[in-house]
């Protein structure tokens, strides 16, 4: 198993710096930085050493300021080239980041619906936002700073020999001690670090959810079982961090008394060394500098090792949300430019799940420019049928035709862009009403967004809001009553002009007054289109050409009002008695 997880690891390694393809160049400039910056540090003690022995030692003070300012300029050297490290290494990540959230947020824009009726948002977010940052530290704390420490370790420990091989030895007698206590803290670490990013998962998951449904939260008093949930999540969160801050509290003294210990047997037997004559006073001064050189990046390594594995974890998330494949293939070539509107169901049966089949054996027909109702028990699969239409699922069998075409074969975006569709829950974004009507689209222009407000009857109650079209829309439209969003959405869809419309309940949620403003947009909107009404309230679709019953995934019924009312045991016939306490024959 471990074999695999490393396997795994080299695998999502590889695909990272993949990421940095488009910024070759970059890469390449701090590759060649850290491969100049180990050295050109690790020259500073060897000349403090030469300055000792060569020139404060024979009294050499023309050789002493040389040395200086050649000191001085290594030490310029090795600031300006760790500033170009950092910073451009800081540079490459971000840039790639920049790029990878482009490429999660494009590729979650067109995965299929059924992945977001499985996944909590919560997650998603924290796949796009949190596992993308942190991919960053990848690139500014993982491989080449790791790449940069290594090699800085393999400079100083030659100089070190090249200066004294016998202090050299004794300095490095500790390092196994070091190298031991690096990988138990290194694997204890990364343990900790994956609950740490499994807790900020969760938590983003549950705010996520609580934050959007807190008006039911307060509605039912909920807040204290809420809040009892969000500490306990909070705390198995704050543990994984704790878990984590213990293993560096116990590492780092450890980590300072190896580096003590070492000390000690350097002051020791250097100085014998300088008694013996066999060591000389400028290395004896020089090596509690390449110690800490030493010892500083081995220190730091198990730390940069657990970013790096952090980074890969949170990689291997977000590569798996890429590679997801639950995307509606568009296979289609056509275009569907200005269609007639004509569909066809021919024997469709779909399920959301492969297994519990929503719609059964579905056939029917829709003219061009003629409106059907669709009709039923909550569960009858009225929604699934409109979902279909739009290619938001795929079918499992049977056919759809739209202008005798199979649906398949048109281009998703141009079949969408024919499509209009106003749902129930009207959904608006933070902004104003005219950016919520064109969805920011630059081609519908404010003239024609005010002649479809007019055509529907809303430019009237638009302009009574505080800016009128300007007025700003705070999230999902909560300073808006449910008739001024839907009178938004209505303006929205036919400002688009779509060859189909769908409204899917759109006047399930409002009162009796606002309710004859709807109608009469309805009946606007749907002049000259083909037209889907999917309706509860059936004194709203008494005017339709077809209508059709479901039930439990079937078509158990169609026809006109008239007709299916004088069907005497008929389903619509029933559902019609249920809605209306008055006789059949006075509401007919």
């Amino acid at each position: 198993m471990e074999e695999k997880s490393k396997h795994i690891d080299w695998i999502v390694l590889k695909k990272v710096l993949g990421l940095a393809k488009p910024y070759n160049r970059l890469f390449l400039f701090c590759v060649m930085v850290a491969l100049f910056l180990a050295p050109i540090s690790s020259v500073k003690p060897f000349l403090i050493n030469k300055m000792i022995d060569d020139h404060i030692a024979l009294n050499d003070i023309p050789g002493l300021i040389h040395l200086c300012f050649v000191y001085l300029v290594f030490l310029f050297l090795t600031v300006f080239l760790r500033y170009a490290f950092i910073y451009y290494s800081a540079l490459l990540g971000q840039s790639v980041i920049k790029d990878l959230r482009v490429r999660v947020f494009k590729h979650i824009s067109n995965i299929r619906l059924r992945f977001f009726d499985q996944t909590p948002i919560g997650k998603i977010t924290t796949r796009t936002i949190s596992d993308v940052q942190v991919i960053n530290e990848v690139f500014t704390q993982g491989v080449l700073n790791i790449a940069a420490d290594v090699l800085g370790i393999i400079a100083v420990i030659s100089f070190m020999f090249y200066t004294s091989w016998r202090l050299a030895l004794i300095s490095i007698v500790t390092l196994p001690l070091m190298a031991i206590a690096t990988y138990i803290f290194k694997e204890k670490v990364k343990v900790a670090f994956k609950n740490v990013r499994t807790e900020i998962s969760n938590m983003n998951s549950f705010l996520q959810e609580q934050i959007t449904g807190m008006q039911v939260v307060q509605m039912f008093n909920a807040e204290k079982k809420e809040s009892k949930k969000f500490r306990k999540i909070n705390r198995k969160y704050t543990k994984a961090n704790l878990d984590a801050i213990e293993y560096y509290a116990i590492f780092f003294p450890v980590v300072s008394m190896i580096s003590a210990f070492a000390m000690s047997l350097l002051v020791f037997f250097g100085a014998k060394g300088i008694w013996d004559m066999n060591i000389s006073i400028g290395a004896f001064v020089a090596f509690p500098l390449y110690l800490n050189m030493l010892f500083r990046p081995v220190r730091m390594l198990a730390d940069k090792f657990n970013t790096l594995q952090m980074g890969l974890v949170a990689a291997e998330r977000v590569f798996s949300l890429l590679e997801n494949d639950e995307i509606i293939k568009d296979t289609g070539t056509l275009e569907a430019n200005n269609i007639d509107g004509h569909l066809r169901f021919e024997n469709v049966s779909f399920a959301y799940d492969e297994t519990n089949y929503v719609l059964n054996d579905i056939s029917f027909e829709l003219l061009p420019g003629k409106t059907m109702a669709i009709v039923g028990s909550t569960g009858s699969g009225k929604s699934t049928i409109i979902n279909i239409l739009n290619k938001f699922y795929e079918i499992q069998s049977g056919k759809i035709f739209i202008d005798n075409k199979d649906i398949n074969e048109y281009k998703i975006k141009s079949l969408r862009d024919r499509v209009a569709m106003v749902l129930q829950d009207v959904f608006l974004f933070t902004g104003t009403v005219m950016e919520n009507i064109t969805l920011r689209d630059p081609s519908i222009t404010p003239e024609q967004v005010i002649e479809a407000s007019k055509t529907i009857g809303a430019h009237s109650y638009i302009e009574q809001l505080p800016g009128g079209y300007d007025f700003v829309i705070t999230e999902r439209g909560s300073n808006l009553s449910m008739g001024q969003k839907q009178l938004i959405s209505f303006v929205r869809a036919l400002v688009f002009d779509p060859d189909i419309l769908i409204l899917d309940e759109a006047t399930s949620s409002i009162d009796s007054e606002t309710e004859a403003i709807i109608q009469y947009a309805i009946e606007k909107l749907i002049q000259k289109r083909t037209s889907i009404i999917i309706a509860h309230r059936l004194s709203t679709i008494r005017h339709a050409d077809n209508i059709l019953v479901l039930d439990s995934g079937n078509i158990v019924e169609q026809g006109s009002h008239e007709q299916l009312l004088n069907s005497k045991d008929g389903a619509y016939r029933k559902l019609y008695q249920k809605q209306f306490s008055q006789s059949l024959e006075s509401n007919v």
